[in-house]
């Protein structure tokens, strides 16, 4: 009896020990799997941050350049035409009416008189500025955005300027439109709806790390010190970083050079934000697996103890039932081990269930949680595979018309309908083997296997109309816009074919919206 009670004995410490390296392993196991999710979800959020930062600084750049055209035009007329009072007050007036790119007009001869102003509230008609912004315009004589500076009104401001040279070629002034920097301007038109309730938010910078835009207005005009981010993007440099922001939370941030300007764009969202989606599927996933693996480890504890009986009993067992399968398996162990061998069984049962839902926290994080299409990891992991088979297809690159609006009007709530709307009748007229993906925010993708671009075009030009045809309570109708590419018959590589359709897409809202554009555009 007292040999049986050592054995049984040591069979308990054996059993102890092979379920403590179960729930070790468990464990290991879960936050490995947790921490290769959490570098994926960071990724993904840096890699569309830099996108997004990237779409906002060609925005601004367009922008700018679209202004300096605008100042251009006019110091041309005032060089031909002469910069008498009367006429430089017309051509202000005229400028500061035919845009909203700009809160102010001046219009400076070449010693620093001011000769018009729009609006004339301004009350700077007849003075001569003092401002550092008037003064390099004067030295440089060429066209420049200035860097922010405290006006003769008092107001902090970038102003873009013009010089104004008559038909000899002699200098006469230049024409300067002004850009607010603390009061509403077009950066807040630009750039102020592009803030969301999990905290992302994005901001401007200048070449020297100065704040143009934020959405605190208190903090522009100031710094953010020992930001590497601003550092890089000060430097013209673009890419992406987990940073912390000035009040110490960490922050996924992709950034962007505005070339025309040496301004930089950063869109950043909290990495806590990112992750939550995460943590919550897998605190689900232990409150599950919890039960069974309970039940499972006593149940294999209840096995094990009456294999741990005297040794005749486990001998009679070994010959009689299935149990020499199992020895056999872990060859070579003698007959006590049995019991790690049945615990190994169940553990593997436990792994079975655990590694199901693991599969379906993978396919969350290839899924866009808001309409269930695509997210960009999931595109890549498709794109990966067509390029590796070779596949063809056709892209169509989907944004939806005045999303701004929309958003403004009836709320994010009624925003994210219009997103599930327009991703259920993206499924309604694709086939099973399309691979759709929202690309962020408005944006949508469908990548349509060997379908040419034409066949492209008509696809698009179906889905385009009826959504257009459907009525959306309580927006009423709303549009798209499409750009269509193919891979690999406009460019060899798909990334550059992905970017076709993109251009494509602006291409089409340039020319009124509510319509399918193919790259090149025809």
């Amino acid at each position: 009896m007292r040999s049986l009670s050592k054995r049984l004995n040591l069979g308990s410490l054996i059993l102890a020990l092979a379920l403590l390296s179960t729930v070790v392993a468990l464990a290991n196991t879960l936050l490995a799997s947790y921490r290769v999710q959490r570098d994926q979800l960071v990724s993904s959020t840096l890699e569309a941050n830099r996108v997004y930062a990237n779409k906002l600084a060609e925005t601004t750049q367009n922008f700018v350049l679209s202004s300096q055209q605008q100042l251009a035009y006019t110091a041309m007329l005032l060089g031909r035409e002469g910069m008498q009072d009367r006429r430089a007050q017309d051509e202000a007036t005229r400028l500061q009416l035919q845009t909203n790119s700009f809160n102010s007009i001046l219009i400076v001869d070449h010693t620093g008189l001011v000769l018009a102003t729009s609006p004339q509230t301004l009350h700077l008609k007849g003075d001569t500025l003092r401002s550092e912004g008037n003064r390099i315009a004067l030295e440089r004589r060429q066209p420049m955005v200035s860097d922010p500076y405290d006006s003769a009104t008092g107001r902090l401001l970038v102003a873009m300027s013009h010089p104004v040279f008559d038909v000899q070629g002699r200098y006469r002034g230049y024409v300067s439109g002004t850009i607010y920097l603390r009061q509403r301007s077009i950066l807040q038109s630009l750039l102020g709806t592009h803030y969301y309730r999990d905290g992302s938010y994005l901001y401007v910078v200048d070449r020297n790390g100065r704040l143009l835009y934020h959405v605190d207005p208190e903090r522009v005009g100031g710094y953010a010190p020992g930001n590497r981010v601003i550092d890089a993007v000060s430097r013209g440099q673009r890419g992406s970083a987990q940073v912390d922001n000035s009040r110490g939370v960490s922050m996924l941030a992709g950034y962007a050079p505005v070339p025309a300007t040496g301004w930089g764009v950063v869109a950043q969202r909290p990495t806590a934000a990112t992750l939550q989606p995460l943590s919550q599927v897998m605190s689900s996933i232990i409150w599950r697996a919890i039960p069974l693996g309970v039940l499972s480890l006593l149940v294999t504890w209840w096995f094990a103890r009456r294999i741990s009986l005297p040794l005749w009993q486990l001998a009679r067992n070994v010959q009689e039932g299935d149990t020499g399968r199992a020895i056999s398996d872990v060859g070579g162990i003698r007959a006590w081990y049995f019991e790690v061998a049945q615990l190994k069984q169940a553990v593997l049962y436990s792994f079975t269930a655990l590694q199901d839902r693991i599969g379906t926290l993978n396919r969350a994080s290839r899924t866009d949680p808001l309409t269930g299409l695509f997210n960009r990891r999931g595109l890549q992991q498709a794109l990966e595979t067509w390029k590796a088979q070779g596949q063809s297809f056709a892209i169509l690159a989907l944004d939806i018309d005045r999303f701004k609006v929309i958003n403004d009007q009836h709320g994010h709530a009624v925003g994210d309908q219009v997103i599930s709307h327009i991703a259920e009748q993206m499924r309604r007229y694709s086939r099973d083997g399309d691979v759709l993906c929202r690309n962020g925010g408005e944006e949508f993708l469908m990548l349509l296997p060997t379908t040419d671009a034409d066949d492209a075009l008509l696809i698009a030009e179906r889905l385009r109309q009826r959504i257009a045809e459907q009525v959306l309570d309580p927006v009423g109708h709303v549009s798209v816009s499409v750009g269509v590419a193919h891979y690999p018959t406009f460019d060899a590589d798909a990334e550059q074919a992905l970017r076709m359709a993109d251009k494509a897409l602006y291409m089409a809202k340039e020319q009124g919206r509510n319509r399918s554009v193919t790259y090149p555009y025809r």
